[in-house]
C-alpha cells in the first residue's frame, strides 16, 4: 500500500478551507487547512523556502503502456495533467494512445475513471471520448475540467459521471463569445477560480482565455501573434503558454513555455515577468516551463522540462532547484529516479508536491520523508529486446526509397564537440542517414506530437522535431525545399512582429502515421534519426531497418596504458613494462569503424568494446575467458557530460578543429546500459612473466577487429 499522507497531519489537512479559493499546479484547484489567526499552512513542506525533497514514486513502473491495479505496477502512456479531490483521490489526463482520465485512490490503486478511445463524444464517462487530454482542474463542488488538447475544447465531468463540452466546437481557431461557439487552438492547461470561472492556457494561440459561468469566453491576455511583451491584457505577448495555476490572491500564474519566462496576470489584467532566462542561454535552470504551482507565501513551483528539474521560485525572485538535475546521474549504475518532463504539478493534502512526468511516464511525490522502502524508488531495466516494442518485420527508412538501405554516415556514442570549443562536448545521440539536399524525410512510425515544442532550429542546420519516440534532425520542418509548407493543418510557420519567419509550429496531439512527409533535408545532407522510449536513448541500429548489411570489422590504430603519472608506458623490446598490480592504470583504445556502404574517408564509431587478459600462449586468465565489457553504446547516459568518461583528450572529428576524426575510448571506464562511472584498471596479482591484453572492438552487427588487437606486457 502507498501512504500518500504522513499519519500525524492527515487530519488536520484534509480540513478544506474553501475560501482560499487557492488553485495550484499546472490545472488543478487544492485547498489546505490553516490555523484561522495568520492563514499560514501549518507543517507543509512546500511552504518553506530551503526544504530539500525526496524523490519518490508514487504510481507508474516507468514503462509506457495501459494497466491498472496496484499504483507501482501500473502503466501510463503520457501522464500530462494532475489534480487530487477532497477525499484524497488523483485524477490524471493520460494522452498518447491511452486518452484517458486515470485515477489513484488513496490506497495505492490506479483504475481508469473516464475515456474510452481516442475522439470526441460526450456522455457517461466510461463511454465518452478524448484526444490528447493535457491539463484538468477541479472546481469547489468536485466538477472535473480537462483541456482536450486534441479536440481543441474544454471538456467537464459532473459529479454524477457525465462527460460535456464545456467550451469549443471541435475546430481550431481563435474566436471569442458564446462558449459553444467559440474557438480555441490545442489548449493544453486550465485552472478553476472559487467562483467557478475557467481561466485556459490557448496555448497555440498564445493567449489565456477565461471561460465565465455564464458560459461566455473572453480574451483575458496575449496579441494577435507570439511573442514577449508585457502589458495589460491584448497588449501583451506570449509565447506557447503551457501552463497555469492560480495564487491566494487571484492572480494568474503563467509558464511561458517558448520565452522560457514566468509571467503574472493581475487582477486588472496587466501582465508582468516574475522571471526569465535568456533564449541563449541553454545552461539557465528555467528551460520551457511548462508544470507550474502556487503555493503559501508567495512561492511559485515550476516544472522545468528543459532540463527535467523542478524549480521553486521565491518572492524575491530567487530560482531554486529543488531536485538537482541529471548531472547528479551520470554515475549511477542503476535505474535510479530522474525526472523527465514535469508537465503536470500538483500540491496534496498533505503538502507534497506531485509531478506527472510524461516522459518517463511516471507520477513522483516529492516529500521530506524518504520511501519506507527504497528498492520501491528503482525503475525497471530498460526494455533490453527491441522487438517487444516494434512486433514488425520491418520499418521503413526516413528516405525513399523505404525498403532499400541507405548509407549510415554517424552512429550512436560517438564523441562530438563545439566549433572552437571542446571537441568533446556531447554524444552523438543518434544515427546519420545520408541524404541528398531537398530529398523528403518521411514518419517511420505512427505517432503523436507529445511535446508543447516539438520543433527547433528554424531555418538552420540543426532545424528539427520530434514526434514521441523518433526525432528527425538536419531538415527543414514542414517545408519543401523550397520552403512552400507542406501541411498547413499539421504545421503553422511562425512570424515575429516584423513578419519574418522564424518558428514552425507542430500542436501537441498532432498525429503523424508511418510514411508521412515531415520535410527536406537541409545542407547537412543528412538525417539525423533519435530513438528514446521513456527518457531512455536507445541505439536505432537496434531498429528492424531492412537491408542494412556490413561486413567490414573495425579497425584498431592503437593501445595505450598510462600510469597514475599520467603519461603512457613505452614499450621495450615489443612488450610495455607493467608496475605493480597495486598501481591503477588508464587503458585508452584508438580504434574505428566503417560499414559496406561507406566512404573510404568515413569513420564511425564503435559499438562495443572490452578486453581480456591473456598468457602469453594466448590462453585467458581465469575470469577472463569472455572478454570484460566495459563501453557499450546500447543506450546513452543523460549526461553530456559523461562524453568524458567514454572519451579521452585528444578524441574528436574534423569539423571541430581535429585533423582528422579519432575516437580514443577510456576502456578503463564504463559506459553502457545508460550510465557512466569513471574506473580504473586493477589487474589481478600476477605472477613475473609475459602477458597480453586482448582488445575486443565490435560493431553493432558483430564484426570483430582482428588486427592490432593484442598489447604485449610484461609483469617484472
Amino acid at each position: 500500500m502507498i501512504t500518500l499522507f504522513s499519519r500525524n497531519t492527515i487530519a488536520i489537512l484534509l480540513a478544506v478551507s474553501l475560501a482560499a479559493g487557492i488553485v495550484f499546479l499546472i490545472s488543478q484547484r487544492a485547498d489546505f487547512s490553516h490555523d484561522g489567526k495568520s492563514g499560514q499552512l501549518k507543517q507543509i513542506s512546500v511552504a518553506s523556502h530551503d526544504w530539500q525533497p525526496h524523490v519518490r514514486r508514487l504510481a507508474g513502473d516507468g514503462n509506457t503502456g495501459k494497466r491498472d491495479g496496484a499504483a507501482l505496477q501500473a502503466r501510463f502512456d503520457d501522464p500530462f495533467g494532475i489534480v487530487q479531490d477532497t477525499r484524497g483521490n488523483f485524477y490524471l489526463t493520460d494522452a498518447g494512445q491511452n486518452n484517458l482520465i486515470r485515477q489513484i485512490s488513496p490506497d495505492g490503486q490506479v483504475s481508469t475513471f473516464a475515456g474510452s478511445t481516442e475522439g470526441f463524444t460526450d456522455g457517461e464517462r466510461q463511454q465518452a471520448a478524448f484526444n490528447t487530454p493535457s491539463g484538468i482542474a477541479i472546481d469547489t463542488d468536485g466538477n472535473l475540467y480537462v483541456a482536450d488538447t486534441g479536440n481543441h475544447a474544454i471538456r467537464k465531468i459532473s459529479t454524477q459521471g457525465q462527460v460535456s463540452t464545456l467550451a469549443g466546437n471541435g475546430q481550431p481557431g481563435d474566436r471569442d463569445g458564446p462558449a459553444r461557439q467559440a474557438q480555441f487552438r490545442s489548449p493544453v492547461a486550465l485552472a478553476v477560480d472559487n467562483r467557478g470561472n475557467v481561466y485556459v492556457a490557448d496555448t497555440y494561440n498564445d493567449k489565456i482565455r477565461r471561460i465565465s459561468r455564464d458560459g461566455i469566453v473572453t480574451t483575458v491576455a496575449g496579441g494577435q501573434h507570439h511573442g514577449y511583451r508585457d502589458g495589460r491584457g491584448t497588449d501583451a505577448l506570449f509565447d506557447t503558454p503551457g501552463g497555469i495555476a492560480i495564487n491566494a490572491q487571484g492572480e494568474l500564474l503563467i509558464a511561458d513555455t517558448r520565452n522560457h519566462a514566468i509571467r503574472q496576470i493581475s487582477a486588472n489584467g496587466d501582465v508582468r515577468t516574475l522571471y526569465q532566462s535568456a533564449k541563449e542561454d541553454r545552461q539557465s535552470p528555467l528551460r520551457r516551463p511548462v508544470g507550474i504551482a502556487a503555493a503559501p507565501g508567495g512561492l511559485i513551483y515550476v516544472g522545468d522540462t528543459g532540463h527535467g528539474g523542478i524549480l521553486q521560485l521565491q518572492p524575491d525572485g530567487k530560482l531554486r532547484d529543488i531536485t538537482g538535475s541529471d548531472a547528479d546521474l551520470a554515475t549511477a549504475t542503476e535505474q535510479t529516479l530522474r525526472i523527465g518532463i514535469p508537465a503536470g504539478l500538483c500540491i496534496s493534502a498533505a503538502g507534497e508536491l506531485i509531478v506527472a512526468d510524461s516522459q518517463i511516464s511516471v507520477i513522483y511525490q516529492l516529500s521530506t520523508a524518504a520511501a519506507e522502502n527504497p528498492q520501491e524508488n528503482l525503475l525497471p531495466s530498460p526494455v533490453a529486446d527491441i522487438k517487444t516494442v516494434f512486433p514488425e518485420k520491418s520499418l521503413p527508412w526516413p528516405l525513399k526509397p523505404f525498403q532499400a538501405a541507405h548509407e549510415i554516415v554517424g552512429t550512436m556514442g560517438e564523441v562530438r564537440g563545439k566549433t572552437g570549443a571542446d571537441a568533446r562536448d556531447h554524444f552523438h545521440s543518434g544515427i546519420d542517414i545520408q541524404g541528398n539536399l531537398g530529398s523528403g524525410v518521411y514518419a517511420v512510425h505512427d505517432e503523436k506530437i507529445r511535446e508543447l515544442v516539438s520543433a527547433w532550429g528554424y531555418s538552420t542546420l540543426n532545424e528539427g522535431m520530434k514526434i514521441d519516440q523518433f526525432s528527425y534532425i538536419h531538415m527543414k520542418v514542414g517545408r519543401d525545399s523550397q520552403d512552400q509548407l507542406l501541411d498547413s493543418q499539421r504545421f503553422q510557420i511562425l512570424s515575429d512582429e516584423q513578419g519574418k519567419a522564424d518558428a514552425v509550429r507542430i500542436p501537441r496531439g498532432t498525429r503523424f502515421r508511418t510514411g508521412d512527409l515531415l520535410g527536406s533535408i537541409n545542407r547537412m545532407y543528412h538525417v539525423h534519426l533519435n530513438y528514446s522510449l521513456n527518457g531512455r536513448q536507445f541505439n536505432p541500429l537496434a531498429l528492424p531497418f531492412p537491408g542494412i548489411r556490413d561486413n567490414m570489422p573495425p579497425v584498431i590504430e592503437q593501445i595505450q596504458v598510462y600510469g597514475a603519472h599520467g603519461k603512457a608506458f613505452k614499450k621495450q623490446a615489443g612488450r610495455i613494462l607493467l608496475p605493480s598490480a597495486t598501481e591503477p592504470l588508464r587503458l585508452v583504445v584508438e580504434a574505428y569503424d566503417q560499414s559496406d556502404s561507406n566512404l573510404a574517408r568515413r569513420r564511425l564509431g564503435i559499438y562495443r568494446l572490452g578486453y581480456q587478459l591473456l598468457r602469453a600462449d594466448e590462453q585467458p586468465l581465469p575470469g577472463y575467458a569472455e572478454p570484460v565489457i566495459n563501453i557499450e553504446f546500447n543506450q546513452l547516459p543523460p549526461d553530456s557530460e559523461s562524453v568524458k568518461v567514454a572519451y579521452a583528450e585528444g578524441s574528436g572529428i574534423t569539423v571541430h578543429g581535429n585533423a582528422t576524426t579519432r575516437f580514443l575510448y577510456q576502456l578503463n571506464n564504463l559506459v553502457k546500459d545508460g550510465y557512466a562511472k569513471e574506473a580504473q584498471l586493477m589487474l589481478p596479482a600476477l605472477p613475473a612473466g609475459d602477458y597480453i591484453i586482448r582488445i575486443m572492438a565490435e560493431d553493432f552487427h558483430g564484426n570483430r577487429a582482428s588486427h592490432h588487437r593484442d598489447l604485449a606486457i610484461r609483469i617484472p
